[in-house]
């Protein structure tokens, strides 16, 4: 028994070897454009930090659509692959959105709950999630998380419209609103499943680049 046990321990992969699969490479990369992300968000630099954040995005849906197509990858692989996207999205689509509210609203405490809230309700749609997968193997409960970038990122092209304070009120509203959504019992398509989709994201995330980017100058 205890020759089978060290046999077990010698073939278990290392931690560092999952590091070299390319849709784990490509989740990491989305990771760090949310690290970008969070850092431009509290220095209040937000036009860089909707470009992190929508590369997220970006990258979150290419490392699926590049897992589903490479051979050779095995169960363990998969479930490895599983666990490491909804770690990373607890950041990119929870932690970022709100630190992004706090920091407009200047760290006022009156923001602390719908902060807390947005994170919660990100915690608690992942966890759903892992718990039930797809309904009906195609659908989602809830609107699924990556939307709150695409949302938030589309929303703060009005942000010059609008005084700092009354912007900062939308964005409050749009969180809640977004929380309330993702732990809804609405029904939404797996849109990142669909290869048409992923290339549209590309564009879009091309276009919030050239805009936020032009905006940034």
């Amino acid at each position: 028994m205890a020759t089978d046990n060290v046999e077990s321990q010698e073939l278990q992969p290392t931690i560092l070897s999952y590091v070299k699969d390319v849709p784990n490479l490509c989740s990491l990369s989305g990771l760090a454009c949310t690290i970008l992300a969070i850092y431009f968000n509290i220095l209040g630099v937000y036009y860089a930090a909707m470009i992190g954040m929508i590369w997220a995005v970006a990258f979150d849906w290419a490392d699926g659509l590049i897992a589903r197509r490479m051979k050779g990858r095995t169960g363990n692989d998969q479930t490895f692959g599983g666990q490491l996207d909804v770690l990373i999205d607890i950041v990119s689509y929870g932690v970022t959105p709100a630190i992004l509210l706090l920091s407009f609203g200047k760290f006022d405490p009156l923001f602390l709950p719908v902060a807390f809230i947005m994170l919660a309700a990100s915690a608690i749609r992942l966890s759903y999630f892992s718990t039930y997968g797809l309904s009906g193997g195609s659908k989602y409960t809830g609107l699924a998380l990556d939307n709150n970038n695409i949302i938030l990122v589309f929303i703060f092209l009005f942000e010059s419209i609008f005084s700092a304070g009354t912007f900062s009120v939308i964005l409050y509203v749009s969180g809640l609103g977004l929380a309330a959504l993702n732990v809804s019992q609405i029904k939404t398509p797996k849109l990142s499943g669909n290869p048409v989709n992923v290339y549209l994201l590309a564009i879009y995330t091309l276009g919030m680049t050239a805009v936020y980017g032009w905006k940034l100058l």
